[in-house]
């Protein structure tokens, strides 16, 4: 088998890993009768963890590092690979990861809080390489086209999900500063030369110290410096905390701590801060000095007290401080557990566009719906959401069944932009200035900074930058539809952007093309205006707004972003296909112990693989390849004109049953096509066994619903017992194994 009949498909975490053990032998026996061979690499948090640490480890237990390998496959020509979603772990789910990992005989070391020795600070930087997103940083070597496919539009338009309805005297609105954070206090500038820089502090007494020494930059590169002002955040979130509380509406806190995972977990723990000053007046000292954190917040430092002397009195603060606040939102009400408990529970991408759905209300304490005060306080995208608020106040929900559609060409290569800032962000030390120096000592650029302050430097290469004009236009030519640049001239890293966007448009044939540039918030009542006549418009973004883009938008659409297909055309020739988001993936996890049942719905695996095949087609001259690409669509069409897609609740068919119908609409078409006769010939048998035995087959996967599954860990299943759980019919078993 060479490798350019290869496919990748990762392993990754939660839902998506355990739907993984039910599609996967589907995939494999399917692809090996057009000689495509499908291979795994485990990318899971749990197998990150692991292959850091393989001096500690036995030789069974060791996992070489699949993450670096894969990096280095994207750069490759004949790179195809299928990427599921991976937690982007926090601190406090990284913790939770290496608890379960010891607890199942991996030698592994404590998360070191405050590392004081060698050995601390070398354990540290290695799980430092793990928590966030460590993933999509690695393997993004291009630019990101997300799209509603035409079958999962055209379902959506017949079979429309519900809308909350608003009101137009819903307090809902977005809180965010507007001064003195990321998005004001930006500076950017393009680099002339290939260079390396270094990013310094200058203490208010002239001591220099090197944050980061080394900043590898190219000739046309953009280079951004920012930070957030610390003292006016905690001024910003005290008053809308009172704002809330005067206004009678739900406080929630938007955030990003896993992509930002510097940043974003140092807010949180501001906002925590902010909602309990009483708390942290009275036992900050004590907290700190137990090591206790509020970036990981209020869950961790509930569960962390428990061993302290003062624990109880700081419990009953707690409970003093939700008393005296406005109301907070839930993440689950039923559990008590708020917006503020764990810094990965509510993510903005997820739970702005949830919000916006459910007529702008979240979860309050009593289990009922409420209008909310979201605070996101940079203010770089904000306006977004204020604006979509804005246009449901004015004109009600969105219609599903008529509205058009907001595809994105996402500016991600080789980490562009914010997401690509984690190893350049601080917590500012002391009072002075934290600059930007080339190699001859030119400041490029400086801040003037006080001890709190959060300072980040992000890097945005020219290639891509070149790659995503390219893209944009090829998207727009292909649809038709206006391609709309969401960038900002009064923004410093935007102007930069426009400037280039202007330079490398006319390297194409943009005739008779509509391409636009505006502000983010304008970009979005344009596309808003559109959707309510059923038109489409391109969102060509950066690199965090594609991420808040595909989900909003989506969500909106489609009730999900799960359904979208996500091609990541390679910068030098492969492919990286992603089949979605895993925001509701641990919920999903929870369910299936609980009962038996996975809703997870694996329409997004179903795409990316028909990219996929359709890719490794034209790459490897692979024909059976391309008839496995069209048979599995027209199969995929089938699934959704039927209604295959996991129910919500024991009794219908979950993701094992979907599964089910899939391989055998797609045995059906295989067997009926007339392409290839050899391969007509191999399915005609399986598609005859799969539809006789339809009955059986569902009984064996349903019967197994209702009771508690075992599968062996959260973060690290026991791949036996997923194994059974995930694939329960014998009869669909032997039908493959036959194949």
């Amino acid at each position: 088998m060479t490798d350019q009949s290869k496919i990748i498909y990762t392993h990754t975490d939660e839902a998506p890993l355990l739907a993984t053990y039910s599609f996967l032998p589907i995939i494999a026996a399917y692809a090996a009768k057009a000689g495509v061979d499908v291979e795994t690499r485990d990318i899971s948090l749990a197998g990150r963890i692991i292959s850091q640490f393989p001096d500690r480890l036995t030789e069974e237990q060791r996992i070489p590092d699949h993450l670096a390998e894969l990096g280095e496959l994207a750069t490759k020509p004949e790179a195809n690979i299928i990427k599921l979603p991976n937690i982007s772990a926090s601190v406090p789910q990284l913790k939770a990861a290496i608890k379960e990992l010891q607890e199942q005989g991996y030698d592994l070391p404590d998360y070191p809080e405050s590392p004081s020795t060698e050995e601390e600070k070398e354990i540290r930087a290695a799980y430092d390489k793990v928590k966030g997103s460590a993933v999509n940083p690695v393997l993004r070597e291009g630019n990101s086209d997300r799209r509603a496919p035409a079958s999962v539009k055209n379902y959506a338009k017949a079979h429309p999900h519900r809308m909350g309805a608003w009101s137009s005297d819903s307090k809902t609105n977005v809180a965010t500063m507007g001064e003195h954070d990321f998005r004001s206090n930006e500076k950017s500038v393009v680099i002339e030369a290939d260079d390396t820089l270094r990013i310094e502090h200058v203490g208010a007494d002239g001591t220099v110290t090197v944050l980061k020494p080394e900043v590898k930059v190219l000739a046309g590169e953009v280079v951004d410096g920012t930070y957030m002002d610390v003292a006016a955040l905690r001024r910003f979130l005290t008053e809308q905390i009172a704002r809330a509380k005067a206004d009678n509406v739900l406080f929630s806190a938007h955030l990003k701590a896993t992509m930002m995972k510097v940043s974003d977990p140092i807010i949180f723990g501001h906002v925590v801060q902010a909602f309990f000053p009483t708390l942290f007046e009275q036992y900050g000292e004590q907290l700190a000095a137990a090591g206790i954190s509020p970036n990981d917040g209020l869950g961790a430092l509930l569960a962390a007290v428990e061993s302290l002397p003062e624990g109880e009195a700081i419990k009953a603060a707690v409970a003093q401080g939700i008393a005296d606040g406005p109301e907070l939102a839930m993440v689950d009400s039923d559990k008590g557990i708020t917006n503020l408990h764990v810094p990965s529970d509510v993510i903005i991408d997820a739970s702005m566009p949830a919000m916006i759905r459910t007529s702008g209300h979240m979860w309050g304490p009593d289990g009922e719906e409420a209008d909310t005060l979201a605070v996101i306080p940079d203010s770089s995208y904000a306006g977004v959401y204020q604006t979509v608020i804005d246009d449901c106040r004015a004109h009600g929900a969105f219609d599903p069944a008529t509205m058009g559609s907001v595809p994105n060409v996402g500016l991600m290569a080789k980490a562009a932009e914010e997401y690509g800032s984690h190893d350049k962000t601080f917590e500012v030390p002391a009072a002075g200035t934290v600059r930007v120096v080339s190699s001859n000592g030119d400041v490029l650029i400086e801040h003037d900074v006080q001890p709190g302050d959060i300072w980040r430097a992000c890097q945005t290469k020219d290639a891509p930058i070149r790659d995503w004009v390219k893209l944009a236009v090829t998207r727009a030519r292909a649809t038709g539809a206006p391609a709309v640049f969401w960038l900002d001239e009064t923004r410093a890293h935007d102007a930069n952007l426009i400037a280039k966007v202007k330079e490398y448009l006319p390297e194409h044939d943009t005739k008779g093309l509509t391409i636009e540039i505006m502000a983010p918030a304008e970009a979005t009542a344009y596309s808003l205006e559109r959707i309510r006549r059923g038109e489409d418009t391109i969102s060509v973004t950066g690199n965090v707004l594609r991420d808040y883009n595909t989900d909003l938008f989506p969500i909106l659409e489609l009730g999900t972003s799960a359904k979208m297909l996500s091609i990541v055309p390679l910068m030098n020739g492969g492919g990286l296909f992603e089949t979605g988001a895993g925001g509701s993936a641990p919920k999903h996890v929870q369910q299936l112990v609980k009962e038996n049942y996975l809703r997870w719905d694996s329409l997004g695996e179903f795409f990316a693989l028909a990219a996929s095949f359709e890719h490794l087609a034209e790459f490897a001259g692979n024909k059976g390849a391309q008839v496995l690409a069209d048979t599995l669509d027209r199969a995929t069409g089938t699934f959704l004109e039927n209604d295959k897609s996991p129910t919500r609740r024991v009794g219908g068919i979950d993701n094992r049953g979907s599964h089910f119908y899939l391989a055998l609409y797609w045995a059906q078409e295989l067997a009926a096509q007339t392409e290839d006769a050899d391969l007509a010939a191999v399915f005609a048998p399986l598609a005859e066994s799969l539809a006789a035995n339809e009955d059986k087959i569902v009984a064996e996967l349903n019967g197994v619903q209702g009771s508690p599954a075992d599968i062996g860990g959260y973060y690290r299943p026991d791949a036996e017992k997923a194994d059974a759980v995930m694939r329960p019919s014998a009869t669909l078993n032997e039908a493959l194994a036959a194949l």
